[in-house]
């Protein structure tokens, strides 16, 4: 659905008048296009003290040909910010960096990017190491509100052995820097090991993959299949029998194979990889998109909604992630990346059985995870905020404009802005990253 309120302030007369009376001003961000630079502009690039990570991490920067700066130069506009706190022990350590990236801030250029790499709280061998790392979060989130012109802020957080130039943490890093974290903003990721590998083709990173979709009829799963498909994965499309003239309509699009399966089928997992084999040869990555509403207050809420929303949402996943984990056809490597939903994270009036849904989605990745990492996989979620697809335009209008402006970014999400989150999640650069929650919202927890 078009946001043409948007369109209108973006340029012209509609951004002056809007900047008169005090409306929101939401930008038209910058998407990923093939080709596209990586920043919009220089990078500055800063570190704590004698931060090791910063040098070691410039090298790489330089490696992508980005323009590199360690100092910034007077009123020189900045296509991203990159600030590497790895070595903070105390909050003390947060001032200087930070308060040097603060005199850069009027210099980002729209759509820009700010980045911090950190370290994990949990693993904070003392209080004051604690807070500091923790102490980060909170600034980042509060910047992030802060950024305007489409810029967005975002952190990575290192675990485990994970290091500033770990494979996953440079996915991570051009995942954030690029368009295709438009909708992103005041997330972390957290790295937990050293896995991974960044594809010899930044614009085909999912190059050999079989991918399996759910739900891919339309909306956010036709654009999921889209985009793996442009990343150069071979495509299943999954379905009900009642969709299948769209889903073969996408299937056509995307060059795969398309499946009619109801996934709350007790066989569904089996049908799945037997197809995935049969057609491909190989299953590496499950996208779990299929999903329903049965909105209704819990107080007139009766045992049909509150089960067919449990049993498609949740249960259905279980059920083929067991078979999936049981299956020694998707033992190498293997990727399954979760839908989840914001309402599963802060709730939302009317959706008691969705939020119970997608929370259950949020916990069943984090509780899968232990067991595809001994085969080196990994599984991980997206939740996504308000998304432009045909459930909201039925909103209200005026409760859409209202949750469509409530979030940093003042505008809804474009299905492909979710595609993108996913297609980085399940590509092996992100093979460090298991276990996580990418909210795609633009900083808000208002949607479905």
């Amino acid at each position: 659905m078009t946001d043409k309120y948007t369109q209108f302030v973006s340029q012209g007369i509609g951004k002056d008048l809007a900047k008169k009376l005090g409306l929101p001003q939401p930008a038209v961000l910058r998407r990923y296009k093939a080709g596209e630079p990586l920043a919009p502009g220089p990078v500055l690039l800063l570190g704590n003290g004698n931060a090791s990570g910063a040098d070691e991490l410039a090298a790489a920067l330089l490696g992508w040909g980005l323009d590199v700066r360690r100092n910034a130069l007077p009123k020189e506009k900045l296509g991203a910010i990159i600030v590497v706190l790895d070595d903070v022990e105390h909050p003390d350590d947060l001032g200087g960096p930070v308060l040097t990236a603060a005199q850069s801030l009027r210099d980002l250029v729209p759509c820009a990017r700010v980045v911090t790499i950190s370290r994990t709280s949990a693993s904070a061998a003392s209080p004051a190491v604690a807070a500091g790392r923790q102490g980060v979060d909170g600034l980042l989130r509060s910047l992030a509100k802060e950024l305007r012109a489409g810029a967005t802020a975002n952190g990575i957080l290192l675990g485990g052995s994970a290091g500033t130039t770990s494979p996953s943490t440079l996915g991570a890093l051009r995942f954030f820097l690029s368009g295709r974290s438009a909708f992103v903003d005041g997330q972390f990721l957290t790295v937990t090991t050293g896995a991974g590998q960044l594809p010899a083709d930044a614009d085909k990173p999912l190059n050999g993959k079989v991918a399996v979709v759910t739900g891919a009829a339309r909306g956010i799963g036709a654009a999921i299949a889209r985009t793996l498909y442009r990343d150069g994965a071979r495509l299943v499309v999954v379905d009900i029998p009642a969709a299948g003239d769209h889903l073969a309509a996408v299937a056509n699009e995307v060059h795969g194979t398309a499946l009619q399966l109801d996934i709350t089928a007790e066989n569904a997992g089996k049908r799945i990889i037997d197809h995935a084999m049969e057609r491909h040869g190989g299953l590496d990555i499950v996208i779990h998109n299929a999903g329903i509403t049965r909105d209704r207050l819990l107080a007139n809420m009766d045992e049909s909604r509150w089960n067919s929303v449990i049993g498609v949402n949740i249960a259905s996943q279980l059920r083929i992630n067991e078979a999936l984990l049981e299956s020694k056809r998707f033992s190498k490597a293997p990727r399954i990346v979760s839908v989840a939903s914001t309402s599963g994270i802060a709730g939302n009036r009317g959706q008691t059985n969705y939020a119970a849904s997608k929370g259950g989605v949020i916990g069943m990745v984090r509780a899968t995870a232990p067991l595809l990492a001994e085969g080196g996989g990994s599984i991980n979620a997206v939740a996504p905020g308000f998304i432009e697809t045909d459930m909201t335009a039925r909103i209200p209008f005026a409760t859409r404009e209202v949750a469509r402006r409530l979030n940093s970014l003042q505008q809804g999400g474009q299905p492909g802005d979710v595609a993108e989150a996913i297609a980085f999640l399940a590509s092996d650069a992100a093979a460090g990253i298991s276990g996580e929650v990418l909210r795609v919202c633009g900083q808000n927890l208002v949607g479905a």
